[in-house]
């Protein structure tokens, strides 16, 4: 199971950052990956962070602001967002994949790759 919090309200330009408990099994099996879906939208992937090695991966639309990591000691999965802007408002969520990844094979990417998800995490984003 996942659990993912840290949600909120804030203004454009402000930081929050996400956590993914997971629960159940642990990071060395599992890549998680985190996916927004904004009102009226459909679901998309944001990042993603390989079990196999910690590989990372961005879209391009928050490359550079988004940060993906992980502390296996918790087994947790956290997405540090910095420089928020109106348009990155959506119910975040989390899910994980047994998809390995990583060390020369693709990450997983793509929303039918995930087997588990988490309850959403309302980002909300003030101009």
């Amino acid at each position: 199971q996942l659990q993912a919090s840290g949600g909120g309200l804030v203004h454009s330009g402000g930081s929050l950052r996400l956590s993914c408990e997971v629960s159940g099994s642990t990071l060395d099996y599992l890549s998680i990956g985190w996916f927004r879906q904004a009102p009226g939208a459909e679901r998309e992937g944001i990042s993603c962070i390989s079990s196999n090695d910690g590989q990372t991966h961005y879209v391009d639309s928050v490359n550079g602001r988004f940060t993906i990591s992980r502390d296996k000691d918790k087994n947790t999965v956290y997405l540090q967002m910095n420089d928020l802007k109106p348009e990155d408002t959506a119910l975040y969520y989390c899910a994980f994949t047994y998809i390995f990844g990583g060390a020369g094979y693709p990450l997983p990417t793509e929303i039918y790759q995930y087997d588990v998800w988490g309850q959403g995490a309302q980002v909300t984003v003030s101009s």
